[in-house]
């Protein structure tokens, strides 16, 4: 799989910045000043792309209320039907134009999660730079078949995926000509508990797949998103709100805009850590080894006396003999009258005697 993936103006590598993401999805609360507010507070925050998502009610699911269409499992949604929460969820199609060329304007990517055929078809009309596959639909074998068609770059879920289905998506999206696919780990739980998180399996995914990896997260707070990057993640998908308090579909999971910009310069200050795996001292370290131990006169001392432990130590600073030769100059002479305070150097033993004793 590509191992340099493009979306827009920034390409998403091993050794780039972690590319974030902040999804909207249905917090926008059907207001269209609310959604470019969103957009215009992620841009601001440090963002590198919104999505948002592309379907409605009867392209998602059927307008059906028998059993296999309640929603009855523990979520945040329990007690809704599939279609009626996908009509307060979705993202009017008639915004969706006018939200990616605002996007645009003020400088920040946006792209979308199309959940059937004809939304492939709507965004490539809008001009979508990449496409988003949300893990509910990566068995779609013809819905990714479209996607990958396009040549634009599939950011893909794993969230309820068995490793087969991966596999029959990416064998999917190669066959179709496209080898742009970045990962994403994903637990499908709203939202989820640390121990269900799993973030060792990026590790896997990269291993099995070969792709670039990344993680989209829904528990709280920043911790799962840095972990990412330590764990060589390059995307960060968090769901963003204005305010939770404010409601919304995925507002309890959500990140509101302070919470979020304080992840983005988290994840920034994180990378920078990272650095490098190549073992060497920084121009600090270096300065600092200054303060390292030495051996230093740490008593007066007349010519011809001897070293012992007592009139010569250990000590910090770094200008003196190394720490190593502490035993072999034990019991030496000094050749001159030393100040305490005086780096020990080899010019001032008295080697004489040891002459002496090779005659």
């Amino acid at each position: 799989m590509r191992q340099e993936i493009q979306i827009g103006n920034k390409v998403i590598s091993n050794s780039s910045h972690t590319y974030i993401v902040a999804e909207m999805s249905g917090n926008h609360n059907m207001d269209f000043d609310r959604a470019k507010e969103i957009i215009y507070r992620a841009h601001k925050a440090g963002a590198d792309a919104v999505k948002i998502q592309t379907y409605t009610a009867d392209t998602i699911t059927l307008d059906c209320n028998n059993e296999y269409f309640q929603i009855k499992h523990g979520t945040l949604w329990d007690g809704d039907t599939l279609y009626s929460l996908y009509q307060k969820a979705y993202t009017p199609w008639e915004w969706q134009k006018e939200l990616f060329e605002y996007a645009h304007e003020i400088g920040i990517e946006l792209f979308s999660s199309p959940f059937d055929l004809s939304a492939v078809d709507f965004l490539e009309n809008i001009g979508m730079p990449a496409y988003k596959v949300a893990s509910f639909e990566i068995n779609d074998i013809q819905l990714l078949r479209k996607i990958a068609k396009t040549g634009k770059p599939i950011i893909m879920a794993t969230g309820i995926a068995e490793l087969a289905d991966i596999e029959q998506a990416l064998k999917t999206c190669i066959e179709a000509g496209n080898d742009q696919v970045i990962l994403l780990k994903c637990t499908s739980a709203y939202p989820t508990p640390y121990d269900e998180v799993n973030i060792n399996m990026l590790k896997t995914l990269r291993e099995t797949f070969g792709c670039l990896v990344g993680i989209s997260d829904h528990t709280f707070g920043a911790t799962v998103p840095i972990l990412s990057v330590a764990m060589g993640g390059k995307m960060i998908e968090k769901h963003v709100t204005l305010k939770r308090s404010d409601g919304g579909t995925d507002s309890e999971f959500s990140m509101e805009m302070e919470e979020f910009e304080e992840m983005c310069k988290q994840v920034r200050m994180a990378e920078q850590a990272m650095g490098t795996s190549r073992y060497y001292l920084t121009d600090s370290q270096k300065m600092e080894r200054h303060f390292s131990r030495s051996l230093f006169i740490a008593e007066d001392m007349e010519a011809g006396e001897i070293i012992t432990e007592n009139n010569v130590r250990s000590v910090r600073p770094a200008d003196g003999m190394h720490t190593m030769y502490f035993e072999d100059i034990v019991g030496k002479k000094v050749n001159r009258k030393l100040i305490k305070g005086t780096p020990m150097m080899w010019k001032f033993i008295d080697w004489s005697e040891d002459e002496e004793k090779k005659k």
